[in-house]
């Protein structure tokens, strides 16, 4: 029985593993360590070869916004509204894809977009 648990724990984390789960995010959902999760599975997170990304512009609601992923694989962005105000993510926060970069730059494009109002 225990043997079978170990087998199906160990499925579990490599599902979420290949769905782009961190050993941090495995961790606390079975309650233990970043570094126990990591000993307990090392093969569930795979990390793919470095690849150097060049920065990914997003042009929307008149504004614009540069994606950029940091060495350690995470997204960043900074960007300037329509009406000039300039943003960047959170607190240097990094995200884990650059497609929720970019949703985190469009919502602030979008909360600083031109001001249509009256236009046809």
């Amino acid at each position: 029985m225990d043997a079978e648990v170990k087998r199906l724990t160990a499925n579990a984390a490599a599902t979420a593993g290949s769905y782009g789960a961190s050993y941090e995010q495995l961790g606390a959902v079975w309650g233990i360590t970043r570094q126990g999760a990591r000993k307990k599975w090392p093969d569930a997170i795979t990390r793919p070869a470095l690849v150097t990304v060049r920065p990914t512009n997003l042009e929307i609601f008149g504004g614009t916004a540069e994606l950029v992923q940091a060495p350690s694989g995470g997204w960043s962005w900074t960007g300037e509204g329509a009406d000039g105000a300039f943003g960047a993510a959170d607190d240097g926060a990094f995200y884990a894809t650059a497609e929720e970069a970019a949703a985190h730059a469009g919502a602030f494009l979008k909360e600083h977009a031109a001001d249509t109002a009256g236009q046809p």
